[in-house]
């Protein structure tokens, strides 16, 4: 325990030379990749997100890629295609951007559904079927993707079946004042996510996920999770309360916070701090018809006056 707590601390210490004044955000991104789950980050542009995503990746020595998604973009083109090789005369697969450890999918609202559906069967199964044969994916693996909720030209919204598949979705927001006139003042000397170095190898990052799964998490702890998803079902203010898919994943995610705070066990805050990244974008609230772009700030509401009108177990 004390050698993965000093593993998650130099992770975490190497991104914060690079993100300024965000570190719970990159505590939700640590515990993301150690609960082996994926990230959607959505916030204005030029507040962090695609720096967090390739800090991250550059903190660990494992395979990276970027996708910057665009509209004219095929699933082919993430995926990879079948090349004729005439001399041979067979077919060779050429891989595509996705067989990568750790894919940062940039503007991923860009992209037409279509191609945004190519990242379902790899997000849910590592693994990608091109042409009748499928290609598992190397662990660990994960995505993150990044997406601007204030512009709606040649964008396309996720639908719920791509946004299920995102363990947390969380925004960066505005530095404070300070954090912004240091950023201001020393511009040229601060570091950008290319200048980092890896500090963990791919083993010390399945290890990390290995000891997440062992975890314990109390009975106590399953019941106040159940609690917490059955208010949002039966909530007047949703019209789509949490899944049972999703009290598993708030159940994972609890265990990564709990080995990122160096415990072999849960307790009921781990829970509740994560009952909003985690499953606010897994509701739908009654009005979000007739506020499509607000959806995000309405359900982290409803879910936290859920979590503040539920007893805490002890």
């Amino acid at each position: 325990m004390s050698s993965a707590k000093e593993s998650i601390a130099r992770l975490f210490r190497n991104i914060e030379r690079v993100i300024i004044g965000k570190p719970q955000a990159v505590k939700l991104a640590i515990i993301a990749l150690m609960a082996q789950g994926h990230l959607l980050i959505e916030d204005v542009p030029g507040v962090g997100k695609t720096s967090l995503a390739k800090a991250l990746a550059k903190s660990l020595d494992l395979d990276f890629r970027r996708i910057q998604f665009t509209n004219d973009i095929l699933p082919s083109d993430i995926t990879g295609v079948s090349i004729y090789d005439q001399e041979e005369k067979r077919f060779h697969f050429q891989k595509g951007p996705l067989f990568a450890n750790i894919v940062l999918a940039d503007e991923i609202n860009r992209s037409t559904p279509r191609t945004q559906s190519a990242l379902l069967e790899a997000m849910n199964e590592k693994q990608v079927s091109v042409d009748n044969t499928t290609y598992p994916l190397d662990d660990p693996f994960m995505v993150i993707a990044t997406q601007n909720p204030t512009e709606s030209h040649g964008a396309f919204p996720l639908p719920e079946s791509q946004l299920d598949r995102f363990m947390m979705f969380i925004s960066m927001g505005y530095p404070s004042l300070e954090d912004e006139r240091w950023l201001l003042t020393r511009n040229s000397s601060r570091m950008s996510p290319a200048d980092l170095a890896p500090v963990l190898a791919k083993e010390d990052v399945l290890s990390l996920q290995r000891q997440v799964e062992a975890v314990n998490f109390e009975p106590i702890l399953v019941d106040y999770i159940l609690s917490i998803i059955t208010e949002t079902r039966n909530s007047d203010h949703l019209e789509l309360g949490v899944s049972p898919r999703g009290g598993l994943i708030l159940q994972q995610a609890a265990r990564a916070c709990a080995l990122f705070h160096g415990r072999d066990y849960c307790i009921p805050d781990d829970v509740k701090e994560l009952a909003v990244p985690v499953l606010a974008h897994r509701v739908i609230p009654e009005s979000h018809h007739r506020q499509p772009n607000r959806r995000a700030r309405d359900t982290a509401a409803i879910i936290t006056n859920i979590l503040d009108n539920i007893e805490i177990p002890v």
